[in-house]
């Protein structure tokens, strides 16, 4: 009961500092203004708006973190996880908070992503996919750096990336307290708190927003969902030697729950690589923006993608609690739900003409 009261209370209080921090940015926004840098990057709407939303997330995180220790004790030993992912999500909001403001080039954030994977690895936190170690690290870096990358390319409509983002993390969160209750641990310390700080962002970055949350924001996002997919999704299936049957449950489990940012940034690819273009140079050719093309408002399309991530992660978990046998016939059943959505996304970037 204790503990009940001690997450609702991380959560009210990370929603109350979320909406003062993004107010007192707002209302200052002429001492205190940061803008993209690159004010050529393109996105569906004006790229003039303060990008304060990535700030928030990680002061929010700083807080939690710092609360997480003082109720724990700081005597106790420091979980190396903790260590990790204060590492790594300072690394990323850092990063990007650098290209927020003078635009780094690309191969700046390529050496901190791959850093970062390199620093989950060390810490112990890798995908287990085969008894081969050296396959488990590749893939574990392919995973982060890619998670990171396809948050930071969704992020090109308001509040598409904050509400995929919400449902993942939240998604996770619900399945740990239902199944390891709610004792307190540091993950579900910092995602609660995650959470009310992207509930206070919504409430700027809902379509017309009136903030972005830019680089660090995204950067910051992408390293907690790729540290969150690896520890209750990848890892949620125990894999013995050569039991290579259920890597293909692991695979379903990650698409469905990822489902939005894997197909948008597929198709991305795709587009671009066909028109030989490069897939990492911005432009209006997203799967949200052709639903837009399509005649649908951009709130709708940020629900649409919202519950598309909510349903996914909903199947993604029965999955990790469904104990039964895994078969063939069982992964080409749930392979129909993910590729269904992505086939319907990218079918549409070929028969709706750009405006």
């Amino acid at each position: 009961m204790i503990n009940s009261i001690v997450y609702i209370i991380v959560f009210s209080v990370s929603l109350i500092i979320g909406v003062f921090l993004n107010r007192f940015f707002l209302n200052r926004s002429n001492k205190f203004i940061v803008k993209k840098a690159n004010k050529e990057a393109v996105r569906f709407a004006s790229q003039s708006k303060p990008i304060f939303g990535g700030i928030t997330f990680y002061s929010v995180f700083f807080v939690a973190m710092l609360s997480f220790m003082f109720i724990s004790g700081f005597n106790n030993s420091v979980p190396k996880e903790y260590i990790c992912l204060f590492i790594t999500i300072t690394m990323a909001f850092f990063m990007g908070l650098a290209d927020d403001i003078i635009s780094t080039p690309p191969i700046f954030k390529f050496i901190i992503q791959f850093a970062i994977a390199a620093i989950f690895i060390f810490s112990d936190i890798y995908i287990v996919i085969s008894p081969y170690t050296i396959l488990n690290y590749t893939i574990t870096v392919l995973w982060v750096v890619g998670i990171m990358n396809s948050i930071n390319m969704l992020d090109n409509m308001d509040s598409i990336t904050n509400l995929t983002a919400l449902g993942i993390i939240a998604g996770a969160t619900v399945y740990s307290f239902l199944t390891n209750g709610v004792d307190l641990n540091f993950i579900s310390f910092v995602t609660i708190a995650s959470v009310g700080a992207m509930l206070s962002f919504l409430i700027y970055n809902w379509n017309p927003a009136k903030m972005y949350m830019g680089d660090s924001g995204s950067q910051f996002l992408g390293t907690l969902l790729a540290f969150i997919g690896i520890l209750y999704l990848w890892n949620s299936v125990p894999i013995a030697d050569y039991s290579y049957g259920y890597n293909t449950k692991q695979i379903i489990i990650v698409a469905l729950a990822f489902v939005i940012p894997i197909s948008d940034t597929t198709t991305v690819t795709i587009n671009r690589l066909l028109k030989k273009k490069s897939p990492f140079v911005g432009g209006r050719d997203h799967t949200t923006h052709f639903l837009a093309y399509l005649g649908v408002h951009e709130r709708w399309i940020a629900i649409l993608y919202f519950s598309l991530t909510i349903g996914g992660n909903l199947i993604a978990y029965y999955l990790i609690g469904n104990k039964s046998e895994w078969n063939t016939n069982l992964f080409w059943l749930y392979t129909l739900i993910p590729f269904t959505i992505f086939i319907l996304l990218y079918i549409n970037t070929k028969i709706t003409k750009p405006k």
